[in-house]
């Protein structure tokens, strides 16, 4: 019970390292853009039935088994809290925010593509709509959006000009009190959002394209002038943090008290050969 009693704090040990820094990830990145905090999923190491001993609780002169001991946990799964952050306004229109379900598809200069909820967009040299490290933002047809209409005279934004992006992702551009349909946003989603791996900045991308594919997002609404905040909150990370290190120093005792005893085996057993 000795060996049980260190196994099983040893696992709890390495599961509250991992929960530290994924809180520690979440507080870093309370003021990012769009960014989901993370959250972990744990399982038991495995579980040893525990039977009364002889001369205690016996029915018929036999032992009977009460129940099952843990012997720890290990992280199974890293997952992301999707739930709506809180919306921000600002004064570029450029800047949009997805109220509800979905996520932006951008594409970086190799092709790559992910998904993100960050909508603080600029418009390239190039007049293309792209994110701040100059991915491209991509339609309802998987193309990159441009943000002035075909044979339009560029010169005529300089003035008397407004972009206009509604509800539905649709851009419009307002000259001199005439209305130019554009392009419309893709807002697009995934039947399972445990599948989809962070890879920084906010972005994400699915593990398994074939079984988890992208679909039409249908339940949102598109904000102009807004930016969707980060929904990690920091008095509840703090709270985390807390209770992680006071777990992490209970089981430092329990470690240390176990050490004692199986020490004090070892010498007796010494003593008896």
């Amino acid at each position: 019970m000795i060996v049980r009693g260190l196994e099983s704090a040893a696992n709890g040990m390495l599961a509250l390292m991992d929960m530290n820094d994924n809180t520690a990830n979440n507080l870093a990145n309370v003021n990012t853009t769009g960014f989901k905090r993370g959250a972990l999923r744990f399982k038991d190491v495995m579980e040893a039935a525990v039977y009364s001993q002889q001369g205690s609780i016996l029915r018929n002169g036999e032992s009977r088994e009460l129940g099952n001991l843990s012997l720890g946990s290990q992280t199974l799964q890293y997952t992301h809290d999707f739930s709506q952050g809180a919306l921000q306004e600002t004064t570029s229109p450029y800047d949009v925010a997805i109220e509800g379900d979905g996520f932006f598809k951008i594409q970086d200069i190799n092709g790559n593509v992910s998904y993100t909820r960050n909508g603080s967009f600029v418009v390239n040299d190039q007049d293309y709509l792209v994110t701040k490290q100059g991915e491209y933002v991509l339609d309802v047809r998987n193309r990159r959006i441009r943000m002035i209409p075909e044979d339009f005279d560029p010169e005529m934004m300089k003035d008397r000009t407004e972009i206009i992006i509604g509800e539905s992702g649709n851009i419009e551009m307002n000259s001199y009190n005439q209305k130019i349909p554009m392009q419309t946003i893709g807002i697009f989603d995934f039947s399972d959002k445990d599948d989809l791996f962070e890879i920084g900045d906010a972005k994400f991308v699915p593990r398994n394209i074939e079984q988890n594919p992208e679909l039409r997002a249908e339940k949102f609404s598109v904000q102009q002038h807004m930016l969707e905040q980060s929904n990690s909150n920091v008095i509840r990370e703090m709270i985390n943090t807390i209770n992680t290190s006071r777990n992490y120093e209970s089981l430092t005792k329990v470690v240390s008290t176990n050490n004692e005893l199986l020490q004090q085996a070892v010498a007796v057993g010494r003593l008896r050969t």
